[in-house]
């Protein structure tokens, strides 16, 4: 009944469009001229000057429908048109959904943020310094200490998983975990062998534990997952600034999947950034999402990044997540980028509102648009106080 009443709903409003969990869509034709409808012009601009071949964003602020916006093609030569279902590769933004369902299985007391990397991987011995002490929750939140990006190198060429994590565990750490802020990729193949070793898969889990709960349809781990997608976005990469040839999508940090590994449409990321703001509290509860979002290491370098520089006053790691401080609001926040694709989702507790950005390029325009909305958000709540 009730979803009859839903679909009734929106076949009325003819410029909104049902999805899963009941969420309508506003199509921006139709929609009243206002700040995002300025926001999107302006990113259609860029798209068009630096030739972008596509992308999807949503903005979503609760109590309102969110507001999707899809722009170009899946490939630049005779690809279909992108629409809100188009699956896109979300590369670093993994991490975020690493961190959630990480959470998730200490809630269940299947694993604790304090399991030591002996019991991850137990046949692969890590003998530098100090990594007796190294633990799950050094991992997702980025302060292992090795040298940042330690063995990215590997990944790219292609290296086993286990061949990888051999080399990381030969290594010796720039400081102690939880000491200092270290990105990484492939130490998160660590979680991908712990669950290889319990009989399951980071992809399995994620389905059971988030993608399945939360009705995202479209959401996959693997290059599998993508390619069994009804509609994807293929990769481009860059000749220039404004030219892009479709490249092909490549395995390798898709063999590290808690890193890299997670697909989905911009509806489905509505649907994730609903999950964060509480809206699913059974799937994902305030709890987990506090926990992920709680400032661990500094990260001072982020406040001078391009695009985002005089906006942060402060910056720091949690679990799977950026943590920016912008004149006493709190953006969680984080960034993808592999080849041929870029992505970035964020959202304001305090605000309740959340923006998923995802694109078929690599192109450097996503570093200057997600700061932009949040630049023009902040400054609409503001007056309007």
């Amino acid at each position: 009944m009730l979803n009859s009443i839903r679909k009734l709903t929106c076949r009325l409003i003819n410029t909104w469009v049902c999805i899963t969990l009941g969420a309508c869509f506003a199509f921006t034709p139709l929609a009243r001229a206002d700040w995002l409808d300025e926001y999107a012009n302006y990113v259609k601009k860029e798209a068009s000057k630096y030739n972008v071949p596509g992308y999807a964003f949503v903005f979503y602020e609760q109590g309102k429908a969110p507001r999707v916006y899809v722009y170009g093609k899946t490939t630049k030569k005779n690809g279909e048109k992108v629409t809100k279902d188009t699956v896109f590769r979300l590369a670093s933004v993994s991490k975020t959904f690493t961190a959630l369902l990480t959470a998730k299985l200490v809630e269940k007391n299947q694993l604790a943020w304090n399991t030591p990397i002996s019991a991850l991987v137990p046949d692969i011995p890590f003998k530098g310094k100090g990594m007796s002490e190294l633990q799950l929750q050094h991992i997702v939140g980025q302060s292992s200490g090795f040298m940042p990006n330690a063995y990215d190198n590997l990944i790219e060429a292609d290296y086993s998983l286990e061949r990888v994590l051999k080399a990381l565990g030969e290594l010796e750490p720039l400081c102690k975990p939880g000491e200092c802020y270290t990105y990484q990729n492939a130490l998160f193949g660590a979680l991908e062998y712990h669950f290889s070793q319990n009989n399951t898969s980071y992809s399995r889990q994620m389905q059971a534990q988030l993608f399945s709960p939360l009705g995202m349809t479209t959401a996959s781990v693997g290059k599998g997952g993508l390619f069994a997608s009804e509609s994807w976005a293929k990769p481009h990469i860059a000749i220039t600034r404004t030219k892009w040839r479709e490249g092909n999508v490549e395995s390798n940090y898709y063999r590290f999947s808690p890193a890299a590994g997670v697909n989905a449409s911009i509806a489905d990321m509505t649907i994730y950034l609903q999950a964060l703001l509480g809206e699913f509290p059974t799937v994902v509860s305030p709890q987990m999402v506090d926990e992920v979002t709680s400032e661990r290491v500094i990260t001072k370098r982020e406040t001078y990044r391009r695009g985002w520089r005089g906006m942060i006053d402060s910056a720091h790691y949690g679990l799977g997540w950026r943590i920016y401080d912008i004149d006493g609001t709190k953006l969680n926040y984080h960034g993808g980028w592999v080849k041929g694709y870029r992505a970035d989702v964020a959202f304001s507790p305090k605000h309740k509102a959340g923006y998923v950005m995802l694109m078929n390029a690599e192109s450097n325009i996503i570093n200057t648009t997600t700061a932009e909305l949040w630049k023009r958000f902040l400054k609409e709540t503001d007056e309007a106080r």
